[in-house]
């Protein structure tokens, strides 16, 4: 199939990819453009992976602020370039993982600084749960770790989905954030305060609160 310049600048506006890369996802795909738009995806995170050992060492803290106050985060994201770092995207980009830390809670960014012993124990009160439930001994330990991953994705930021976007996760919309800028990016740390926190106080689905405030946005 003969690749016109039309399909490559529309595949250019769907991607924000380089107009080569387009040329080259279309003529590898037969000019298939659902299929291009995946070689993209694929060859970006393949390229995010590569960059994810460089410094970055610019970058901003950001601020959210939800419910009137009730709940409060800093974050600080981290890149290569202050040119980088004061572009609308990055600082949009940042703008949802200060939101997604607001509505999901995290209390790690990433699963290697949870502690060793907060895993043990964690692993031990789900061997027991498993044991008490009657699963045969032989699948217990399989399904102690599985359900340890699901745990890693309610308290580790870049395990938990996108609130957003409920296809991916936090760790999948970086490289692609990653792929977009081409430069490496960090999420290095944040704090997460809400209000009257440690005292008793109604429940609330805080999810749906931040996702309410971004549809109205």
């Amino acid at each position: 199939m003969a690749i016109t310049a039309a399909m490559v600048k529309e595949l250019r506006e769907k991607t924000g990819a380089g107009m080569m890369d387009c040329k080259k996802a279309l003529n590898e795909t037969e000019g298939n453009m659902e299929k291009a738009m995946e070689y993209l995806r694929e060859k970006g995170i393949a390229n995010a992976d590569k960059k994810a050992g460089r410094i970055a060492a610019e970058g901003v803290v950001e601020s959210y602020i939800h419910g009137g106050g009730r709940i409060g985060v800093l974050v600080e994201v981290n890149c290569e370039t202050d040119f980088v770092a004061k572009t609308d995207e990055f600082k949009s980009f940042v703008k949802d993982v200060a939101m997604q830390i607001a509505a999901m809670n995290p209390q790690y960014v990433r699963r290697d600084e949870v502690p060793g012993d907060e895993v043990e124990k964690e692993r031990q009160i789900l061997r027991q749960q498993a044991l008490q439930e009657g699963k045969p001994e032989a699948i217990v330990d399989k399904m102690v770790e599985g359900r340890l991953t699901k745990h890693f994705k309610d308290i580790c930021l870049m395990d938990q989905v996108f609130v957003k976007d409920g296809e991916k996760t936090i760790e999948q919309m970086v490289k692609e954030q990653i792929a977009r800028i081409g430069e490496n990016i960090s999420i290095r740390r944040f704090v997460r305060y809400e209000l009257g926190e440690g005292l008793e106080k109604r429940e609330d689905n805080f999810v749906e609160e931040v996702m309410s405030q971004v549809n109205k946005g």
